[in-house]
């Protein structure tokens, strides 16, 4: 990676597609979104595109989250946010800076905090779980081609994330992802 090139230097807030070949059942056609990311310190981010058919008030039964300004995120789905902690629920702020142009984002929250952000406008997602990488791994998984980077952009807060996100945001790379994303997913059983 060129020092000269920020956009390499770290991924965070970027989106990582998962390339067609990529066949782990966790991760095939998955979307995520990196949090955190440094070569040397490594990766952290959540899949966007798995929803677990459940929400908040089914996972969280406890009658301290009942009431109040908890009931606000009573109903919001969640979703499975990787393979790695997948007993603990966490909660996740989502907004767009007009001024930056950027996604701004905050995890790792609790629920009074994911409250407090949904106030001040902030979408709020819950996951279960998250998805990481050690320092150089996911260097290594691009050099691979395994992922396609992606602008993270006002789209991720506004899409259906139960929807076809992954063929969606991949049509949006290029021309070539474009045809990729148009293929079935088993061309060898036509």
């Amino acid at each position: 990676m060129a020092s000269s090139d920020p956009v390499k230097e770290t991924l965070k807030g970027s989106l990582l597609l998962a390339d067609p070949s990529l066949r782990e059942p966790t991760f095939f056609q998955s979307v995520l979104l990196l949090t955190e990311h440094t070569r040397e310190n490594g990766a952290h981010g959540y899949i966007l595109n798995r929803p677990l058919g459940q929400t908040v008030s089914e996972l969280l039964t406890d009658e301290q989250f009942q009431g109040g300004h908890f009931d606000k995120l009573s109903e919001i789905p969640v979703f499975m946010g990787g393979p790695v902690s997948t007993e603990h629920l966490t909660f996740a702020a989502l907004g767009w800076s007009e001024y930056d142009q950027e996604l701004q984002f905050a995890t790792h929250l609790s629920a009074s905090e994911a409250v407090v952000y949904q106030m001040e406008g902030f979408h709020i997602r819950a996951f279960v779980g998250y998805s990481g990488w050690i320092g150089g791994q996911i260097e290594d998984e691009l050099e691979r081609n395994a992922w396609v980077t992606k602008k993270a952009g006002n789209e991720v807060i506004e899409a259906d994330w139960k929807g076809d996100l992954w063929r969606e945001f991949l049509r949006e790379v290029s021309p070539l992802h474009r045809i990729i994303a148009d293929e079935p997913e088993h061309p060898e059983w036509n």
